[in-house]
């Protein structure tokens, strides 16, 4: 018997859609890759109808269906790995997380990872929501984007902060350095991300299967060869920053996937490896009590350092 079944209506931008991808891009709490395994195991319902290939496409209008299975024994080993917590109660908790650690385990990544430690850290008290190798997890960040995590630790307060990501309604601000001056002192990017069809590893504005992205951005400093800018997520795309910003030709400083081929992995003389981006505040609904909370943490000490050597020099 499923624990519980998930609901989600097609909308006109979704149209021609493959399922699976509809399915992963609709529902925070769904990767695509277990979307498949749903939709495979006949899981999935397209207006009442058991639908099992992933390549179906959805209409606007479609009613789609997904039938959760019971929570399948978690096998992932728990490690005592040090875990910032900045607030925790029993529906949800708050994890800062350090730059270059992995959010949950993948090829390449079995060990040593965010939920390694949470398991570790907070045991059973997790949602069961995302499957056996994302307990807890509603949203993530990059490995090498440090900064706030929401954690659900029961199925309802997972389902509610989900809606709440899928509402737009989270307050996520980040830190970011990247390339260039921006001469605005602020702007708003709106174009649609999807996948990029020339390379898995990255996404692209108008990629395959995009959807609305908005990014606000804001300045806060400019050192001429970089600026120092506030983003505030209004949508939650994968590498949703990253993309947008390189998309204006400012990539991120760092940035290895979507910044220059030409660019220096070194920021005057200090290496970086990776994007400089900090997830410094964030705020959401408490699902129980209804009060919104909202979070800070300070930047990394990397990042830091690169801001004051830059201070130093301009």
């Amino acid at each position: 018997m499923a624990e519980y079944i998930l609901t989600v209506t097609a909308s006109a931008e979704d149209a021609g859609v493959r399922l699976d991808a509809f399915i992963g891009y609709n529902t925070d709490e769904l990767s695509r890759s277990y979307a498949v395994k749903l939709i495979e195991k006949g899981r999935v319902k397209v207006n009442g109808d058991i639908v099992t290939s992933k390549k179906r496409a959805v209409s606007e209008g479609d009613t789609v269906t997904i039938d959760m299975p019971e929570p399948e024994p978690l096998e992932i080993t728990a490690e005592n790995i040090p875990l910032e917590i900045v607030y925790e109660d029993e529906d949800v908790a708050v994890i800062n997380k350090p730059r270059g650690m992995v959010v949950h385990p993948g090829p390449g990544n079995p060990s040593g990872t965010l939920v390694n430690a949470i398991m570790y850290h907070m045991g059973d008290s997790l949602s069961s929501i995302n499957g056996v190798i994302r307990p807890g997890i509603v949203h993530r960040i990059d490995k090498d984007t440090s900064g706030l995590l929401m954690i659900a630790k029961n199925d309802k307060a997972h389902e509610s902060l989900a809606a709440q990501l899928k509402e737009h309604s989270v307050t996520r601000e980040y830190t970011a350095l990247v390339y260039d001056n921006i001469r605005e002192d602020e702007m708003t990017i709106d174009e649609p991300i999807g996948r990029d069809e020339r390379n898995r590893m990255r996404h692209a504005v108008n990629g395959s299967a995009a959807r609305n992205a908005v990014t606000h951005i804001k300045v806060l400093e400019r050192f001429g060869k970089y600026t120092l800018v506030k983003a505030r997520l209004e949508t939650g795309r994968t590498h949703q920053i990253r993309v947008h910003m390189a998309y204006m030709h400012h990539p991120l400083a760092g940035d290895e996937l979507y910044g220059s081929r030409r660019q220096s992995s070194k920021i005057e003389g200090i290496e970086v490896h990776g994007q400089l981006l900090h997830a410094g505040t964030l705020g959401f609904i408490h699902p129980s009590t209804g009060e919104y909370l909202e979070f800070h943490s300070n930047l990394p000490e990397i990042f830091s350092n690169v801001l004051n050597k830059l201070r130093k020099i301009n």
